[in-house]
């Protein structure tokens, strides 16, 4: 029998927000695998570094950092390949995933690939969504607000349309778009009402008003996040780092 694909969400970084059954899971692996940037150590590994077994077998996904989809695609179908080989041989594989898989997550392309063929389980994680929110203290929505999830890459108007149309956002994959987005939030007179958190639930992590961040750009890993509903709530009148 064929084995079964595993899609493990770690959640935002903490290993202490990964859940019991990734944790299970990732301690009886036999083959992990899990995507790795061209440069620099993979950031899922390391969230489950402590739980991998040894002499388990890795599979490192590696994929350049950029914006065109052609090299990634590739990338992912080489790894669907290898990781098939192994499903055919009735092994199980673990792919971990940071955050969910299923929220800009990477595995769902091995999940599109390999799921017609073999049986494949989600594992959800929390979400950098819900970390951000949880280490700005404010909450995220309620009752009939909507919450609209943004991609910082996309034009202007396409955020100004969709923030019209919301009481509560988000604005991710902030880098190098950060001084764009703040004139665009200090247009809408949204800037005060925006908090911004990176690196969630990291040592490292950083939270503050957005109106007060004083840099140019900001890491992959950060996040706006705007409330404009009915609800009172307000930013906290200040932040931990």
């Amino acid at each position: 029998m064929s084995g079964t694909l595993y899609g493990i969400g770690l959640g935002p970084g903490d290993p202490e927000l990964m859940t019991l059954k990734a944790h299970r899971l990732i301690t009886a692996a036999q083959v992990i695998a899990y995507p790795a940037p061209d440069t620099g150590p993979s950031f899922a590994r390391s969230i489950a570094a402590e739980f991998i077994p040894q002499n388990v077998r890795e599979i490192p996904i590696v994929v350049p950092m950029r914006v065109d989809r052609f090299p990634a695609q590739q990338i992912y179908d080489k790894a669907a390949l290898e990781i098939a080989q192994g499903l055919e041989g009735g092994t199980d594989v673990v792919v971990l995933c940071e955050g969910d898989p299923f929220f800009y997550g990477s595995f769902m392309y091995l999940f599109e690939r390999l799921s017609g063929r073999f049986v494949c389980e989600v594992v959800p994680g929390v979400t950098s969504l819900t970390a951000c929110a949880a280490q700005l203290q404010r909450p995220l929505t309620s009752r009939t607000d909507v919450l609209t999830v943004i991609p910082g890459p996309l034009s202007d108007e396409d955020i100004r349309c969709r923030i019209e149309d919301a009481q509560a956002v988000a604005i991710m994959k902030v880098g190098r778009h950060l001084p764009r987005l703040k004139a665009l939030l200090e247009e809408l007179g949204l800037l005060e009402q925006a908090g911004y958190v990176e690196r969630a639930s990291l040592p490292e992590q950083k939270v503050s008003r957005l109106a007060d961040l004083d840099c140019e750009t900001a890491p992959y890993f950060s996040m706006i996040l705007i409330y404009k509903g009915d609800e009172a709530w307000t930013l906290p009148p200040s932040f931990s780092s």
